[in-house]
């Protein structure tokens, strides 16, 4: 009797197919959620649609995944669109709030000292931990530091996705339940998609992100673009604006990123140390508004453009919010631009005052 042949083994799966089968529901969905926020006429509808349905999925245990790039890509049109906001009008009324920006951008060091403390009081973790978890600087920036101080690199990374998850979601409806909307009397310098124009834009703005790249800086995707159309809109040249679908599509990336740093074993790993940090990105949210009513007294702006200059979010969210609400897009940028560099560079130098204040 002749024996029935074995069975051949499947051919093993591409691991490129296997990953655009999370891939594409997760685009899928966002795209829906956008379309559906926009719809029902949410602030920020392309990211916070997004953000918030692939975070829920995700923590339903849905395989999700972020486009590869699409971070970098979704930075890549946020900074592109802000840059054309900086003509040389703009530059020029800029350096007559100078000291509020700096001011601006010191303060973040005292909320962040103010939050650090109370992180190390209630979460029960050490000292570095605490301090570069509680910073409202760059997640990445962050945790590289806490990693010479030996610090818990990834509570730290987590803490700051919630914390940036938390300010994205709350500031733009907080402002526009108030109505702030459509006050800004900036605009772009080009407002009109230019066929013949849009290479100068794109070579503008990806030699912002060659020169961030060759100098090593961190969130290359989003200030290079930026840096190279605004010296380009500020030196007079006349480039194309993006298409709405481009920024749009770029909120849509971010969202799906950051929605997918989510899941049920997010908040499983540490429970305490999660709570703690979401009432210090609620405290940090408050100080931030302290902060925009205490430079509202000393400036004739308006109090929305201050919060979201002060608010404690990353640069292209914050950034992509004024831009919506048009509220300040190129003072609000200075800020959140600024306030990273400051943070970055004094964060060492503040934490050793913040371990004596711990000592004694």
């Amino acid at each position: 009797m002749t024996p029935s042949p074995r069975p051949q083994p499947s051919p093993p799966r591409s691991p490129r197919l296997a990953g655009w089968r999370q891939i594409a529901p997760t685009l899928l969905v966002a795209a829906v959620a956008g379309w559906l926020a926009q719809a029902l006429a949410l602030p920020l509808p392309w990211m916070i649609g997004p953000l918030f349905a692939v975070a829920g999925l995700r923590m339903g245990d849905w395989g999700l995944r972020p486009l590869p790039g699409g971070r970098q890509a979704g930075q890549w049109a946020i900074g592109t669109a802000l840059g054309l906001y900086f003509s040389p009008e703009v530059v020029a009324q800029l350096g007559a709030h100078a000291a509020l920006v700096a001011a601006a951008a010191l303060a973040a060091l005292a909320i962040g000292l103010a939050c650090a403390l109370f992180t190390r009081r209630f979460a029960g973790v050490d000292a570095p931990t605490a301090f570069f978890a509680s910073l409202p600087g760059g997640a990445s920036e962050m945790a590289t530091l806490a990693d010479r101080f030996g610090g818990a690199v990834d509570r730290i990374a987590a803490a700051h996705a919630l914390r940036v998850m938390m300010v994205v979601s709350l500031v733009p409806f907080a402002l526009s339940f108030a109505g702030a909307h459509g006050a800004d009397l900036y605009a772009p310098l080009a407002r009109e998609v230019d066929a013949a124009r849009f290479p100068l834009l794109v070579a503008a703005s990806l030699a912002g992100v060659a020169l961030f790249r060759l100098l090593r800086i961190a969130n290359g995707w989003v200030l290079g673009p930026l840096l190279g159309v605004a010296l380009a809109t500020g030196a007079g040249l006349e480039l194309s604006a993006l298409p709405a679908w481009v920024v749009n599509g770029g909120q849509l990336l971010i969202g799906c990123s950051l929605g997918c740093r989510f899941s049920r074993e997010f908040f499983r790993a540490a429970p305490r140390f999660m709570a703690v940090a979401a009432l210090s990105a609620a405290l940090s949210i408050v100080l931030g508004f302290a902060l925009a009513a205490l430079l509202g007294t000393l400036a004739e702006i308006p109090l929305a453009t201050l919060a979201l200059a002060t608010a404690p979010g990353g640069v292209a969210e914050m950034c992509i919010t004024a831009k919506v609400l048009q509220l300040g897009v190129p003072l609000v940028t200075v800020c959140h631009v600024l306030r990273v560099v400051v943070l970055t560079l004094a964060a060492q130098w503040t934490f050793g005052l913040f371990r004596r204040l711990v000592a004694a």
